[in-house]
């Protein structure tokens, strides 16, 4: 049926999945903040960004270190940077072939214009 790899591959995507953590996820891609930092950046309640940092925490996908008083968060692997710059570019070329197939419509469309 399925493997463990592919459960664990579903999880960490799962936790990606939805748009603040992929916010926050892009902050962090700068450097470590803190829940206060996080949350004046994303303009969010202070409850908000602690709720989906425990998410992605939970997956192993950010890092907590405790700084004095305050817990600075950072990515756990750099890699998520590039990740979410890959994930960008296949977005960027599905609007792209999205576009050039709304142009095709628009010119099949118009009367006596032909492909």
């Amino acid at each position: 049926m399925w493997t463990p790899l592919q459960h664990f591959k579903a999880d960490f995507f799962r936790a990606l999945a939805h748009p603040i953590r992929i916010r926050i996820l892009e902050t962090l891609g700068a450097g470590e903040h803190s829940v206060h930092e996080l949350q004046e950046h994303l303009g969010l309640e202070q409850p908000v960004v602690s709720q989906h940092l425990s998410v992605l925490r939970a997956k192993n996908i950010v890092t907590a270190r405790k700084v004095g008083t305050t817990v600075q968060y950072a990515l756990a692997d750099p890699l998520i940077t590039r990740l979410l710059a890959v994930a960008r570019e296949i977005f960027n070329n599905h609007l792209v072939d999205t576009q050039t197939m709304l142009k095709e419509l628009r010119r099949e469309g118009r009367p006596g214009v032909r492909s």
